[in-house]
């Protein structure tokens, strides 16, 4: 297999604009009749729904920290056909987990290495001129064997500011690939979990035409275009992850909606029947199913109708009777005993689980996880070495059940969110990204 030539979109920290960049890219390199690849490095949840509504090409996360390098070759794959890559890097470039003698494990910086992607470093310049070359330079020379397209220029003041902060990039030696003027209107939605959801935005569409026009405007995508390389790939009989049941009832809604992409191409090349269904909607499960599966998402946010969702409900009760079911974070939060709202409202969930949680009484819970089974869950034996990602604000007040793993963040510290089980039922608070290589 030849990959084709790519770019990872990153900058030196979060909130400089690299979004509106990625998806006015992807956008207008697929009106130009191009078919472009789009890829998420780290473990987002929210970034490659919109990545897949700016290109019309499902994106996937490559996760150097949690994926094995087979598992990274099978999502490689998922580019055949494309004439171009454009990935979107997490955090600052080089920010990911430290480890003994090295850090950033897991970064964008990494990805781009591995996969043979020149960086386009997006710069917020405000309030600088050419000191954010300095900034520029010393993300260049950090690693020198990271392959570097340039910079775009962010959040331009006027041509003045432009202008030097030109002599700047050029001084240093860094092309300018593009400057985009400062506008306060090409800002995505947000919520506590960081972007509102593709499928929630008012108008997704027609923000991403303009940021597509905002970037036709403003960056020399023929230059873009010339920087794209990536390394030679060839064969390879790497395979994403085997589906966990036959026929999976899968929740999916603007409360249960975090599922990693390449688990579902996985289950779908393997020839597994995915069923959805919507709990928000008081739609059961499809009793034909031999699984269930809730992803995570917002119930928090819906809590009142999912448990005035009696057909949902009663659905997942019979079907937890034979067969088995499986929760992640807000899933995991469905099956339990109950859910307190921000307001202090206890709401009834499933009670398959005995798990109480509450968003009133919020904590922070953010980072790679590490999680060796004590007992079985849908599609992995106990024994089995997991990696995945935790991601929410909601605090455990009962955990009453059988543990389902011993659970570690990367750097090897406990952490109390152990999952549970009970008779057919599991749940834990991480998303899974992959089986451990062995």
């Amino acid at each position: 297999m030849i990959n084709p030539p790519g770019l990872l979109i990153s900058a030196p920290s979060s909130g400089t604009g690299k979004t509106t960049v990625m998806l006015g890219l992807l956008r207008a390199l697929a009106e130009d009749g191009l078919a472009v690849q789009p890829f998420k490095s780290g473990p987002d949840y929210i970034d490659p729904a919109f990545h897949r509504a700016a290109a019309g090409r499902a994106s996937f996360n490559m996760d150097s920290w949690a994926m094995h390098g087979s598992l990274l070759d099978a999502v490689a794959k998922q580019a055949a056909g494309a004439d171009i890559v454009i990935a979107e890097g997490s955090m600052g470039l080089f920010d990911g987990v430290a480890k003994p003698g090295e850090t950033g494990h897991g970064s964008s910086a990494e990805t781009a290495l591995r996969m043979g992607w020149p960086v386009v470093l997006v710069l917020d310049v405000g309030g600088q001129a050419q000191s954010a070359a300095a900034t520029a330079l010393g993300f260049r020379s950090y690693n020198p064997d990271l392959p570097f397209a340039g910079v775009i220029l962010n959040r331009v003041a006027s041509p003045r500011h432009e202008r030097l902060t030109r002599l700047g990039m050029e001084r240093a030696g860094l092309p300018v690939l593009g400057v985009l003027p400062r506008r306060g209107d090409l800002t995505l939605p947000e919520r506590h979990l960081g972007l509102i959801q593709a499928v929630e935005h008012p108008d997704l569409e027609s923000a991403i035409s303009g940021y597509a026009a905002f970037l036709r405007q403003h960056v020399d995508l023929d230059a873009l275009r010339g920087a794209a390389s990536s390394r030679p790939g060839g064969p390879s009989s790497a395979a994403l992850p085997r589906p966990p049941a036959q026929r999976i009832a899968l929740a999916q809604d603007a409360a249960f909606s975090f599922t990693y992409p390449h688990l579902l191409a996985g289950w779908r090349d393997a020839g597994a029947e995915i069923l959805p269904f919507s709990p928000l909607q008081d739609q059961p499960p499809a009793p034909e199913a031999d699984l269930v599966w809730l992803p995570g998402g917002y119930p928090e946010l819906h809590a009142g109708r999912i448990a005035a969702a009696g057909r949902f409900l009663a659905g997942l009760r019979d079907h937890a009777a034979s067969r088995p079911v499986h929760g992640e974070c807000g899933g995991y939060m469905a099956l339990g005993e109950a859910l307190i709202d921000k307001a202090g409202t206890r709401h009834r969930m499933a009670g398959l689980l005995g798990l109480v949680t509450s968003y009133e009484k919020r904590k922070f819970h953010l980072g790679y996880r590490k999680a060796m089974l004590t007992t079985a869950m849908p599609g992995f034996a106990a024994g089995a070495a997991l990696r995945g990602h935790e991601f929410h604000y909601s605090t455990i007040l009962e955990q009453p059940d059988m543990p389902l793993a011993d659970v570690t963040d990367a750097e090897g510290a406990t952490v109390a969110e152990t999952g549970s089980r009970r008779g057919n039922v599991t749940g834990t608070f991480f998303h899974l990204i992959a089986e451990a290589s062995r």
